[in-house]
């Protein structure tokens, strides 16, 4: 009988625990939402930022060539 109810509050120590820890994982993954959410990624750079940009030009080339092209870049 005494080892039983020893089982028994050790179970619930144990549940008690994972729905703490639970709560809290998901309260942080509500605080790291919001806090991406807020998060403006394509706003203008401040400073003095450039513009980088490599323009594509057309080649003389076949089919394969671009196929190759494409498998080595890996895309």
């Amino acid at each position: 009988m005494r080892s039983s109810i020893k089982l028994v509050l050790h179970t619930g120590k144990v549940f008690i625990l994972f729905v703490g820890f639970t709560v809290l994982f998901y309260i942080g993954m509500i605080w790291l939402n919001e806090e991406y959410e807020n998060y403006h990624r394509y706003d203008e750079p401040k400073g003095a930022a450039i513009k980088v940009t490599k323009a594509v030009e057309a080649r003389e080339g076949s089919w394969v060539d671009r196929l190759m092209l494409f498998y080595l870049d890996g895309e």
